[in-house]
């Protein structure tokens, strides 16, 4: 409460809109920034936002079928996983070093950090890595293992894993009716691989991978926040000395695990092709970061998650048709239950934090009573 107004400050609102900004952007301030976007015609507006969430929209279903054909392609037959991951790292470092020299040299030209590698600051980011590096393996492998329209259900336990190491790392409670939304996720992910079974096409080691993914997805979101400070809340910056932290650490998994031998009888390794859609793979990994938080940028965190679940459904209806696969009733019910499930959690938590952010506060004369 402000001395001697009577009035109360919001809810530590601007405190985390300054610090969300901070993180996608790099700066400190978006208030000015956001008064400049309210000034635009909402004609302009709504063609940018449609514009931006197409942009996410199409880089990372092309992400996930790219991978896909880098991963488990008859006319490939690439068996390098790891190799595959580490390219992507390599290829997202030197872009983020790149734009950073860019920037450095052409002031004004764009807005990204000045990036100098600090081995210090690669020592407090590397618990977090090696989180970074489990999320981005066993996402991959769940994909080479799975197919493209049974990736998202396979995947789907991360916000359960969120309520989980909410309340064991955190202590923090969740609602009754957030816990609902969690077994409406749990019920859809177990009916697909019920059915999955019965079509035959389950893989077990896909799944496993696959909830390990999810597993790391939410332990990344909880290092991240402790990491943030490290890197100046910026994370580009943060996604820098990831790759970096992640190329070197993956040099002796690939000695470890025998692909090196297997790509150097790769057959097409010396193919223009191979190294070309490699290297595409590489900028879909880095343009994610980029569109994920353009899109929270011109939106916000709540209707990015709607955008993702939405998005997530059309990918698996393009698998189909594009795989030519047949599905039951059930299959597709398992696909809406995870899908639901997740856009519920996702409002209910939502309408919590601004139940939380409209609370009144007390009144002045009751603090005094209670202090006295």
């Amino acid at each position: 409460m402000q001395p001697g107004t009577g009035t109360c400050k919001p809810r530590a609102s601007l405190k985390r809109s300054k610090i969300l900004h901070m993180a996608l952007m790099g700066t400190s301030d978006p208030s000015g920034e956001a008064e400049a976007s309210h000034k635009k015609p909402f004609v302009l507006r709504a063609l940018q936002i449609a514009l931006v969430v197409s942009l996410y929209w199409v880089t990372s279903i092309s992400m996930v079928f790219l991978n896909k054909y880098l991963l488990d392609s008859p006319s490939l037959r690439l068996d390098t996983p790891i190799f595959v991951t580490f390219y992507q790292c390599l290829v997202t470092t030197l872009l983020c070093k790149g734009l950073s020299s860019l920037a450095t040299c052409c002031p004004g030209t764009m807005d990204f950090p000045t990036l100098r590698l600090d081995l210090r600051v690669a020592r407090s980011v590397l618990p977090l890595s090696v989180v970074f590096i489990g999320m981005i393996t066993f996402n991959n492998l769940c994909l080479k293992y799975v197919g493209v329209a049974f990736y998202n259900v396979g995947r789907s336990l991360t916000t359960v894993f969120n309520v989980l190491l909410s309340y064991v790392l955190l202590k923090q409670t969740t609602s009754f009716y957030a816990l609902l939304t969690c077994s409406i996720i749990i019920g859809g992910f177990w009916l697909g691989v019920d059915q999955e079974g019965a079509e035959g096409t389950l893989s077990w080691t896909g799944t496993l991978f696959g909830v390990l993914a999810s597993l790391c997805v939410s332990l990344n979101a909880i290092y991240t926040k402790k990491v943030l400070p490290a890197v100046d809340g910026s994370l580009w910056r943060l996604t820098f000395y990831n790759n970096v932290n992640a190329c070197v650490l993956f040099l002796p998994l690939l000695l470890l695990l025998g692909e090196l031998p297997a790509l150097y009888n790769f057959p097409q390794l010396g193919s223009t092709h191979f190294w070309g859609v490699m290297t595409l793979g590489g900028l879909f990994g880095f343009a994610i970061g980029y569109v994920t938080g353009l899109q929270i940028k011109f939106t916000s965190p709540l209707t990015h998650n709607v955008s993702g679940t939405a998005k997530a459904c059309a990918q698996t209806v393009l698998a189909v048709l594009y795989y030519e696969e047949t599905k039951s009733f059930l299959w597709w019910m398992s696909n809406m239950m995870v899908l639901g499930g997740s856009s519920a959690y996702t409002w209910v938590r939502g309408w919590e934090m601004k139940k939380i952010q409209e609370e009144p506060c007390p009144k002045e004369d009751e603090k005094s009573k209670v202090e006295v």
